[in-house]
């Protein structure tokens, strides 16, 4: 999941007019934006059925537990804003500050476009994988409530060519 969101993470950043060595630093971002699920009981995230109050405030803890866990590391300084924050929305109904619009840093905004379409794109235990157009569609409806609306379009243009191998191998490695 982190290399397929760290990978269309600086994707989009190239797209939006980063240089390659500021997409390079969203991608090592995208590789550490979820390490604070270390901290979330394996049975809470590998839940088949909907998660309690309980079990949900547990995963709405990673992203502070990922930045206390990276926070001493001096060459990751300029990611953590996108490991805290890959979890706020737009509209300010996110996690973990309710941040919104263009207080929640860009770096914060790419990663959590990259990190829900990877979600909605992947079979996962609860669900199968969405049809990709049935993605893009959600995508497009979240411009501006969930997402940036100025960062939705460039994603959508995305070559997605890489994302789906990505995609093959994993599942060809979990048949092996």
């Amino acid at each position: 999941h982190s290399e397929r969101v760290a990978h269309l993470s600086s994707q989009l950043a190239l797209a939006v007019g980063y240089t390659p060595e500021e997409a390079e630093r969203v991608d090592i971002a995208g590789l550490v934006h979820d390490v604070g699920k270390i901290g979330v009981p394996e049975a809470v995230l590998c839940k088949n059925g909907r998660l309690t109050d309980e079990e949900f405030a547990e995963i709405r803890r990673h992203p502070q537990v990922g930045y206390d866990i990276l926070r001493g590391i001096p060459l990751l300084q300029d990611v953590l804003p996108g490991v805290l924050h890959h979890h706020e929305r737009w509209d300010g109904r996110g996690y973990p500050s309710n941040a919104s619009g263009d207080s929640i840093p860009q770096i914060a905004r790419i990663i959590c476009l990259a990190d829900t379409f990877d979600a909605m794109s992947s079979n996962r235990s609860y669900r199968a994988a969405m049809p990709r157009e049935k993605v893009f569609e959600e995508l497009r409806k979240c411009a501006g409530t969930q997402f940036d609306p100025d960062l939705v379009g460039p994603f959508l243009a995305l070559d997605f060519g890489a994302f789906d191998d990505m995609i093959s191998q994993a599942a060809s490695q979990r048949a092996a």
